[in-house]
């Protein structure tokens, strides 16, 4: 079936979500209106599914967007598929709820689409984002992930979220999850860092087997933010292989980039705070690669990340299993 911008994967759970999203985040010296003014661009040129994360710290002016374009008359509340994330202080099953309802308050919204264990690492409950100790180093806890999941499964039946699932998990950790008695819904997709560089192909074969998603952030070499990001490391939309195949189709290297993503059967999310990238971005169903072509670009896979945590001595830390 070919791809277009109305087009949806169908999730585990029967929801349906937009291959395509708009991404939020941005490192804290920028302005949040950035991400409202973003929001609204992007629901005005056809984007339909918006991703944030109560850690963006922009959920109010987020929520400000989407209303005002609900409002406005450009979209209904039922088009928007907008995803949250449940943050490493939130993991104690009393902690899930009134994290959820925190992030629907500010977004002014009554439901969430989706809402996603934010990481699998877990830091001290409360309302300090990032707990540390007296030598500044972070202060973690361990309630057991699936009680976490029982919490997030509550939610989904009480209607205050469609779907729920997970991200930054590796296959051991998903597993833990899929294996646990008395499951009830399984997560429906993990949203992971998923580029060129780090095409995923062994943990979206597994994501694949068990029907879940796989919905990619990062996927133009993401933000050069030096809190999260090796600096070192080399620029993907300058790849000359990349370059080459973008030339020949007339589209720039960002627009291919997303394009072997979403060929791959993988949500993509987006993301950019200019109005011309905004609708660029969206003009990646109006060219199809070959299948030589993604064959070309899957040779590019580095296992490279780009996100390093700052925590990688905790003893869940997701990226030492090889997927």
């Amino acid at each position: 079936m070919a791809l277009t911008r109305h087009s949806r994967i169908t999730l585990n759970d029967g929801h349906k979500i937009p291959v395509v999203g708009l991404g939020t985040y941005a490192p804290e010296e920028f302005p949040k209106t950035l991400a409202e003014e973003a929001v609204k661009v992007a629901l005005e040129v056809g984007y339909r599914h918006i991703d944030s994360a109560f850690i963006y710290g922009n959920e109010v002016e987020v929520g400000r967007a989407i209303n005002e374009k609900i409002a406005d008359g450009t979209v209904k509340r039922e088009d928007v598929f907008y995803t949250s994330k449940l943050w490493s202080t939130y993991h104690s099953p009393e902690w899930v709820r009134p994290a959820l309802k925190k992030s629907l308050k500010s977004l002014q919204l009554d439901y969430l689409d989706l809402f996603l264990i934010h990481t699998p690492i877990e830091f001290k409950p409360g309302d300090d984002p990032l707990p540390t100790d007296e030598d500044g180093k972070v202060i973690y806890h361990n309630t057991d992930i699936r009680d976490t999941w029982k919490a997030m499964e509550d939610c989904k039946e009480a209607g205050l979220v469609k779907s729920i699932g997970v991200s930054n998990f590796n296959h051991k950790q998903l597993e833990h999850i899929l294996t646990m008695p008395g499951l009830r819904y399984k997560p429906v997709c993990n949203q992971v860092e998923c580029h060129l560089y780090l095409n995923q192909s062994k943990l979206l074969e597994f994501c694949k087997s068990h029907n879940i998603v796989v919905e990619a952030y990062g996927v133009l070499g993401s933000t050069r933010d030096e809190y999260w990001v090796d600096l070192t490391a080399p620029v993907l939309l300058e790849d000359p292989v990349l370059n080459a195949i973008a030339k020949k189709h007339g589209r720039s290297p960002a627009q291919v980039a997303m394009r072997h993503m979403l060929q791959r059967g993988i949500v993509v999310l987006a993301k950019s705070f200019k109005a011309e990238r905004i609708k660029q971005n969206l003009e990646v169903f109006e060219f199809e690669l070959t299948e030589e072509e993604i064959r070309t670009l899957n040779g590019l896979n580095q296992n490279r990340r780009y996100v390093v945590s700052k925590w990688k001595d905790h003893p869940k830390y997701q990226f030492n299993e090889e997927y």
